[in-house]
Parts: C-alpha cells; structure tokens; sequence
C-alpha cells in the first residue's frame, strides 16, 4: 500500500467518524488534511499521523479517543499489520509484510517513470541560471549555478512541468568594453588596464582574435580595432563557456542577447505597458517606475536624465519578454552578491500586475570555497586569481564536482574538500552512492550467474527489519522528488540517494540474494533480486536527476 492509497484509506476511515460528531465537516476534508510521515524509530510502524490531533478541538473530542476509533477503523483494511495509538493522539500504522514488499514490483515495471507525475503539468517554467558574463571563464559560483540549476530543471520536469534552460547573455554594457581593452592590451604586449581582465585566457583569446580578423587588424584605427576584439573575442569566449558547460552536462535551451532587448525595441514595449498601468513618472528630467508603491525601498529610475537607460530598464524588458513568450513562472537564480536586488525585482512583477514569488521566483546562491591539503584554493592556472569550472573538473571530474556542489543547500556557503573528492572510499559521498548502484548491477550479474531470476515474487518474505528500512526509504522517493521540485532544493535528493545507499549497504550485508554453497535457489532468493534491482533503479533515477552518471561497474 504507497503513501497515497493509505492517505485515502485514512480519509475514508476518518470521514464518517468526524460526520457522525459535526454533520457537515466531514465535505471539507481531503487527503492533504491528513499527511502521512515516516517514524524516525521504525520500532514505531511504517507511517505515523496526527489526524486525531488536529481534528479533535473542531470536533469537540478528545483526541486520543478519537485516535483509537481512527485506529479501528484502519485496522480491518488489507495490507496493514497493525495500528496502534501513542502519546496524545499519534497513530502509528504498520503495514503487513506482502503490501510493504509488494512496493520492489511495482518500482521495477516502472522503471525510470518511477518518481514522476503530473502534477505540475499547468506550469510552463523559464528556468534562467549560471548567466556568467562573456568575458572569462566560468568561476566557482557560476559552476554551482550550473550544477543546481540543471538539477532543477530535470526535477521540475519528472512532475510534469515544462521548462525551458535559458541563459542570459550579458553582451552589453561596461564590461564588455573592459574585456575588449583587455583584449586589445594583451595583443599588444601591454599591461592589463586597471579595470580590465587579466590571466592566461585573455592572450589565448587576443591571439586568436588576431588571426581570426580578415585582414591586417593593426591597420585599424583605435576605436574600430577595441570593435573587432570585442565582436570577435567576445564569441571566441562564448563559444568557450558553451563547451565548458556541454562538458559538464548542461546545455540551454536559449541563450538570450541583452542587446537584443535593447535593438529590438522591447525596452520601450515595457516602459509603454507600465505607463498604461499608470506606474511612471517624471522627476528631474528622468523616467521613474513607482516601485515603492510595491514595497520597494525606493522608487527607481528607468531612464536616466540624459536619455539612456538605467540598468533596471533592462530587466523590465526581459521579464516582460519572458511573460510574453509564454511562461507563468520565470525563475531566476543569481548570486550571493544579488540580495538587494530581489525586492525592486518583486516589485517589478507587481507593477506589470503579476505575483511576486509566483510568477517570478528569485534564488540566491551563495559562495563556493575549494579546500585542498586543509588550505584554500584561490589561484588558477588559466584565469589567474579566479579558480574555475575547468579547475574543479580536472582535479576530480564531472561526476564528482557535480554531485559535490548540489548536495548542499544552495543558500548557505560551501567548501569543498578536493582530497575527499578524489578518494575511493566511503567518505567521498558521490562514491558511495555510485558505489551502490554499481553493488546492485554487481548482485544482479552474479544472480544471473547461479541460477536466480524474478521469475517468482513474494513479497511477504520481504519481512527482514533491513528490508522493512530498505523498502521504506524507497516508498519515500516520489514524495521526495515532489517535495524538491516544491522548494526549489535538488539537494534533498543527494541526501536522500546517501540515506539509500546505506540501507541498501546494511541489506545486502544481512540478506543474501545467492544461496550459499549448494542450498537451492528458492522463491525468497528470486525475491529478494526485486527488491535489490528496485533499489539500484532507485538511486540510477536519482542520480539522473542530479546529472551524475550511475555506473554499472567500479
């Protein structure tokens, strides 16, 4: 019996016994009313509800009497063991052996479906993360982007929601010229300019530029030759982020031109549709968008007296941009140095008569620390003083930098321990879990070998208290994929596939999946191979979601 049947079977029970106290309230209750969690002593049952508790003071009972009439009624049904009730009122239900077990089938023929629904089938999501300027490899922060973002957007799909991976190409403004006189300064054998871009990179990309010009670039005149370096160089350095994050196993859907927003009008379709709404005005010969009408602190300026445009200007365009293309929730993700920025960007969507934190969603990264022999990281060998996605790719590989950065929450800071990265042990966490994938694909093969197969299924000999652990942690994916995709944090499935990998270390220790010797092949060996491949097609589905390979051999 899954979480959702037995929620429905407590909502059936409960209903008439709450009608039968206050005709008329039991029309108002749902399954959501009544959630189910996991105990954490297992001594305890498989699932455990305080419905009695919160209905109890509505109904004018007690809860603890009503929590055994709940437990009555729960106790008849097929597939559960036994209900008890402890304290004041918590109902502890504890299934039967057969529907616990019946749960490895059920993941097996599901296979890589296993986790995923529909729910969210009404959201057309513009996921927007990493955005790195173009004027230099991709650094640490960017890289982490990558990896959650990516993450995200797989897990958003499995529930049913369309996204799309954009990437936000900042081809205009202050640093692009920066990086264009870096250019120009590195070709010709100069200092880089104060502002400007330094490292190995910037001489690679300046003679490239060089030979890729048609014609004698030296000829130019200053201005026409800082033009070439910057249209020129700045694709040669797109093209180069581009690779680097195809490498890493993420690739966008869109890659958006600031510029285009500013040559194709649209700046000025946005500050038209704000003016109808009546939220401009005038002052010391600038435009202003009335933010603080939205709980801004200040009111901003949109375009500035001299006529060009403030930097905002841009954002009401993109956003407004996006809302046109059709997407009902843009989510956008910056970094840790953005926190001011969030209120005037809510109060934004609140102008063009959106809803903040529905139809645009804001999430902060925070900064990313490489820790090698106990000491910072803080020099790379091709960007100078900023350590890069390549630099934490060489030193432990896609896999493990991926796994590494999303398996903590995005919004507090992380350090990440590259000698532990590059173990083959248990403390490296990637390992261990890539390492019970590759145990399962390991048992299967050695099954296969002596003669076990799931030809025969009983899943009441699944009664073993690590298979009880072991079957109870798989129950909890899709509601953990949910719950991800909810709060916009991949890092629960990392933490869940590491609580997995274990349960699945101490079942395989405790029940064999091969007779020893010469003992027959019986129906609880045949068994128990479900149970082992339902696992391993587990931890592959999770590994998935957060981009890691799920190797079948190690």
């Amino acid at each position: 019996m899954n979480p959702d049947a037995l929620a429905a079977a407590l909502l059936a029970v409960i209903a008439p016994l709450a009608e039968a106290r206050r005709p008329g309230s039991a029309s108002t209750l749902t399954v959501a009313d009544f959630p189910l969690e996991r105990p954490k002593n297992r001594d305890h049952g498989d699932w455990a509800s305080n419905a009695a508790m919160k209905l109890a003071k509505n109904l004018g009972t007690n809860p603890r009497e009503f929590a055994a009439e709940i437990a009555d009624g729960l106790s008849s049904l097929d597939g559960i063991a036994s209900v008890e009730v402890a304290g004041p009122g918590f109902i502890n239900i504890r299934l039967d052996a057969a529907a616990a077990g019946a749960l490895a089938q059920t993941i097996v023929d599901a296979g890589a479906a296993f986790g995923t629904n529909d729910t969210r089938a009404d959201e057309v999501i513009n996921l927007e993360f990493v955005s790195a300027n173009p004027t230099g490899p991709i650094h640490l922060g960017g890289t982490r982007w990558a990896a959650v973002g990516d993450s995200l957007a797989r897990i958003l799909a499995t529930q049913g929601a369309q996204v799309t991976r954009e990437y936000y190409f900042n081809d205009h403004g202050a640093q692009i010229d920066r990086f264009a006189r870096s250019l120009v300064a590195a070709h010709a054998g100069d200092p880089t300019p104060d502002d400007g871009y330094g490292g190995d990179y910037i001489h690679d990309i300046a003679r490239r530029v060089a030979l890729a010009y048609e014609g004698d670039i030296d000829a130019l005149d200053a201005e026409a030759k800082q033009e070439a370096f910057r249209s020129i160089g700045v694709d040669f350095m797109f093209a180069e982020i581009k690779q680097s994050l195809h490498e890493f196993g993420v690739d966008f859907d869109v890659y958006f031109h600031e510029n285009d927003l500013h040559d194709s009008g649209a700046v000025d379709r946005a500050i038209a549709r704000l003016q109808e709404l009546g939220h401009m005005y005038e002052s010391e010969g600038a435009l202003w968008l009335r933010t603080t009408d939205f709980g801004d602190d200040k009111d901003r300026v949109v375009i500035k007296s001299d006529g060009n445009p403030a930097y905002i200007s841009g954002d009401l365009a993109y956003y407004l941009n996006k809302r046109e293309r059709g997407f009902n929730r843009c989510i956008i993700m910056l970094g840790a140095d953005h926190h001011g920025y969030v209120r005037r960007m809510m109060a934004m969507t609140a102008a063009f008569g959106d809803e903040p934190g529905v139809n645009l969603q804001i999430l902060i990264g925070q900064m990313v620390n490489l820790v090698k022999d106990g000491q910072p990281m803080r020099m790379s060998k091709r960007a100078g003083t900023v350590v890069t996605m390549e630099d934490l790719v060489e030193i432990v590989g896609t896999d493990a930098a991926r796994y590494a950065l999303v398996r903590s929450s995005a919004d507090s800071n992380l350090d990440v321990d590259l000698d532990i990265l590059q173990k083959k042990t248990n403390d490296n966490p990637v390992f261990y879990v890539q390492y019970a994938h590759a145990r399962t694909h390991n048992v299967a093969r050695n099954a296969a070998a002596s003669g076990v197969d799931r030809s025969e299924f009983s899943p009441e000999l699944l009664d073993h208290e690590t298979e009880s652990a072991l079957l109870g942690a798989l129950q909890e994916f899709p509601r953990l994929v949910a719950f991800a995709a909810e709060l916009r944090e991949p890092h629960r499935i990392a933490r869940y596939l590491e609580e997995l990998a274990g349960l699945y270390h101490r079942w395989y220790d405790n029940c064999r999946v091969i007779p020893l010797g010469d003992e027959p092949v019986e129906t609880v060996h045949r068994t128990r191979l479900w149970l082992n491949d339902a696992t391993g097609q587990v931890l592959r589905n999770g590994l998935t979601l957060l981009g890691v390979s799920a190797p079948e051999r190690m």
